[in-house]
């Protein structure tokens, strides 16, 4: 670990890594043999566009039990927060990789990943997305959506995202 920041505490990171994400607009090209790198505007995506691509990579990769919480006016940290479920480990930490891969694609910006080298729980910060991936049996202990839904909704949401028998 490098030095830490003294007024805040926070090791200090050289490199492209160092910028914040609310630094870069711009996105660099590696350069190829040909010339030298260009640089390609990314427009950033409202968190109703960044919404739709999660759920889109999310559906495309057969995430189970999807469900979306809207945090407008009740967190600073997100707009959205998305939950859902891979069927083992391996399946969560490639639905969180290939997400991570689809958000670097449209924003340029690759975004935080947490968790994903255990495969229990994977966190997602997508901008103003959160996304959790959990495997089912640590979802259940866990029950996020208990913390952030209100109880009448989370009812009627786990009738339509669980089939019956």
């Amino acid at each position: 670990m490098g030095r830490k920041d003294a007024m805040l505490g926070t090791p200090l990171r050289r490199g492209p890594s160092a910028r914040r994400p609310e630094d870069t607009t711009l996105s660099q090209d590696v350069p190829s043999a040909q010339g030298p790198a260009t640089t390609t505007a990314k427009a950033p995506l409202s968190s109703d566009q960044m919404l739709s691509l999660v759920l889109t990579s999310l559906d495309d990769d057969k995430a189970e039990e999807v469900i979306t919480i809207d945090l407008r006016g009740r967190s600073a940290m997100a707009d959205h927060m998305v939950i859902a479920s891979g069927r083992s480990s391996r399946q969560v930490g490639a639905i969180a990789e290939k997400l991570a891969d689809r958000v670097k694609q449209a924003t340029g910006r690759s975004p935080r990943i947490e968790g994903k080298d255990a495969g229990d729980w994977v966190l997602v910060d997508a901008e103003d997305v959160i996304v959790h991936v959990f495997r089912p049996e640590v979802r259940e202990f866990y029950q996020l959506e208990k913390m952030w839904m209100p109880a009448d909704a989370l009812t009627r949401v786990r009738e339509q995202v669980r089939p019956q028998p």
